[in-house]
């Protein structure tokens, strides 16, 4: 059995979308299936269903409520969640995918410069502190494991910086947008891919990063990202620094990891732009929900 958590998140529902495609059985639960923050229930699912692959999709990810309403969640669902899944799925002997992130990091990287994937860890806000601690959670435990870091998510299925821009772009003529924060986009598909690919072609066991691609000495912003997306529109994109755009939760300055172990897995990484083009032209399936085949509610 194959196990996915967060089943009808954005990462979830990509998962989902590709494996379908596929032809593979799965379990989708989101929090009405499975509640990974009550113990209890995780270990009596687990033992029950006894799942030999888990992809563990399930994340709190409201970055600014993090850092005050949303603390007490954010620490239940990173932290004490995602240890009892990896403990769960190390008991019955399951491989686990953990979806961490960049802001792991912290904000020491010199623009130009690339997170190695060994590079110590510093978070700077409440979400990198928990998703920092969800990782040594998986390591703990025990479990065989892939943890993969990614940055800057976007794709058809949730709320993300591409349906924002383009909805702004209907009503505002001009847009101003961060260009003082540095780092890569990451296409769901192509993150759904690459976990789907380390545990078909039996990858070594551990850290990986998986963004999109970017041209040999290219440096992508959020302005960057924001001027592709709405280059077909006559929205006018201008940059600002981030001091225009206060917000509770520190971002990173420079969020940008090295692919070079994902790439030498033999995994494509094709370009940031090329993935958004693709996402595009494969068309907004949010609208047909029931379309995905799998078993989730």
């Amino acid at each position: 059995m194959i196990l996915i958590t967060g089943g009808n998140g954005q990462l979830g529902t990509e998962l989902r979308h590709l494996l379908d495609e596929r032809g593979v059985e799965y379990f989708a639960a989101d929090v009405r299936e499975l509640d990974i923050t009550d113990k209890v229930a995780v270990d009596s699912f687990f033992d029950k269903n006894k799942p030999e692959l888990v992809y563990h999709c399930a994340a709190y990810t409201a970055v600014d409520k993090a850092e005050d309403e949303g603390k007490t969640l954010n620490e239940l669902i990173n932290v004490d969640g995602t240890r009892y899944v990896s403990e769960a799925a190390a008991r019955v002997g399951a491989t686990l995918v953990y979806i961490s992130t960049d802001y792991v990091f912290g904000d020491r990287l010199p623009v130009g410069g690339e997170w190695a994937v060994g590079a110590p860890k510093a978070p700077e806000s409440e979400y990198g502190r928990t998703k920092h601690l969800g990782e040594e959670a998986v390591k703990a435990s025990g479990v065989k494991h892939y943890v993969i870091r990614t940055a800057w998510v976007f794709g058809a299925y949730g709320p993300n910086f591409v349906f924002a821009m383009k909805k702004l772009a209907e009503t505002h003529p001009e847009l101003t947008v961060v260009a003082d924060q540095h780092g890569r986009p990451t296409w769901t598909r192509t993150l759904a891919e690459f976990m789907v690919y380390l545990v078909d072609t039996n990858q070594a066991q551990g850290l990986y990063h998986l963004t999109n691609d970017a041209a040999e000495g290219e440096d992508v912003t959020w302005f960057d990202f924001a001027k592709e997306i709405l280059k077909d529109t006559e929205t006018i994109v201008k940059p600002v620094d981030s001091s225009q755009f206060p917000a509770k939760a520190k971002r990173p300055f420079n969020s940008t990891m090295s692919l070079e172990k994902a790439k030498a897995t033999g995994f494509e990484i094709i370009s940031w732009q090329k993935a958004l083009k693709e996402m595009e032209a494969l068309g907004d399936r949010r609208e047909n929900p029931d379309k995905i085949k799998g078993e989730s509610k």
